[in-house]
């Protein structure tokens, strides 16, 4: 099982990536990709550069219990350089494992944009875009709400900025989170709490996954000590 708050399991059919904006920073995926290849564990020799590894495609198949996916924890589907049938035969497994929920999140809104301008998102496909602040991420949403599919959800993760108004129309879930690791920069509680009260006044299901490094306090401590409570209440709402 994932340790992500917010799946159950991962599949990852790429791995590595290219970092493009500031929610890159620190990137957790690169940190573990040079420890697995370290450690001589497959699909990663090649460390955190562009890897796809077709041998994994069939995965979910294998799986018969109802079981909610994160796609590419380690890497972002839509980024250049992957090539367009090797995304097509992953939504033909998505379509032909609908036991399964799959959750799939980009920084490279554009390119799922105009990936599904001529093809249609399968139902179990949950499409979401990060929104780590203003500048880079509030522009991927405008791409995401051109995308028809059932269900679209944010991820506010790491929350770097108050994001202001947030486009909420046919937005299913947001998660909110705040950054760990070395370096990690901190999250303050105002940002947290207007997106939650956004998504709760348009009846948005709203997920706080954690503080991170920083504290609702502001203090600097460990990941699990600062946990998820947000103003008294962990919030983990999820799409029906």
């Amino acid at each position: 099982m994932s340790k992500i708050e917010w799946t159950e399991k991962t599949w990852n059919p790429v791995t590595g990536c290219i970092k493009v904006s500031p929610g890159c920073k620190h990137c957790y995926a690169e940190t573990m990709s040079r420890r697995l290849k370290a450690m001589g564990a497959p699909g990663y020799d090649n460390g955190f550069k562009l890897s796809l590894l077709p041998e994994r495609l069939n995965q979910p198949t294998l799986r018969k219990k109802p079981t909610m996916y994160f796609v590419n924890s380690m890497s972002d589907l839509f980024q250049d350089g992957i090539p367009t049938d090797f995304i097509d035969q992953l939504m033909d497994v998505i379509r032909n494992t609908p036991q399964h929920t799959y959750q799939i999140l980009t920084k490279r809104s554009a390119n799922m944009r105009s990936y599904f301008a001529s093809r249609e998102v399968p139902d179990n496909a949950w499409l979401g875009v990060s929104v780590e602040d203003k500048k880079y991420g509030k522009p991927r949403i405008k791409d995401l709400a051109a995308i028809k599919a059932k269900t679209r959800f944010i991820s506010a993760e790491p929350l770097l900025e108050d994001l202001g108004v947030i486009p909420l129309k046919g937005i299913s879930w947001v998660i909110v989170g705040g950054e760990s690791g070395k370096g990690a920069r901190p999250m303050k509680e105002a940002w947290a709490v207007s997106v939650k009260d956004q998504c709760l006044k348009k009846n948005v299901n709203f997920f706080f996954k954690q503080w991170g490094a920083w504290g609702e306090d502001g203090l600097h401590r460990s990941k699990s000590a600062n946990g998820r409570e947000l103003q008294g209440k962990i919030w983990g709402m999820l799409p029906a």
